[in-house]
């Protein structure tokens, strides 16, 4: 019995872990990309987020389901909107390869 509360504990760590790296990561982007990137509002988010790492953190399992999933809405839908309209992530042709651009046999 021992061993499946050390399972749940870890779990509800690394579920604490995400949330509080999404709130951080909500937390520095600026206001007006979540309007460009068409997203609720920053202070909507940090709202959530909040009470996600206050859930995880105090071990209430419907706060930590829901703060789950606002978590994961959060880094696969708003963050990489975030990222496009704020000019983040790589900037390059199609061609670029990892070590640069492909000019084939030039």
């Amino acid at each position: 019995m021992q061993g499946l509360f050390s399972v749940q504990w870890l779990i509800g760590l690394a579920l604490l872990v995400f949330a509080v790296v999404a709130f951080v990561m909500a937390l520095v982007a600026r206001e007006d990309a979540y309007r460009a990137a068409d997203k609720q509002t920053k202070t909507f988010w940090l709202v959530i987020l909040g009470i996600a790492v206050v859930g995880c953190f105090l071990g209430w399992l419907f706060l930590q389901v829901a703060g789950l999933i606002a978590t994961i809405v959060f880094m696969v839908d708003v963050r990489p909107a975030l990222q496009r309209v704020s000019g983040g992530g790589r900037r390059g042709s199609s061609s670029d390869g990892p070590y640069g651009p492909y000019n084939g046999n030039r």
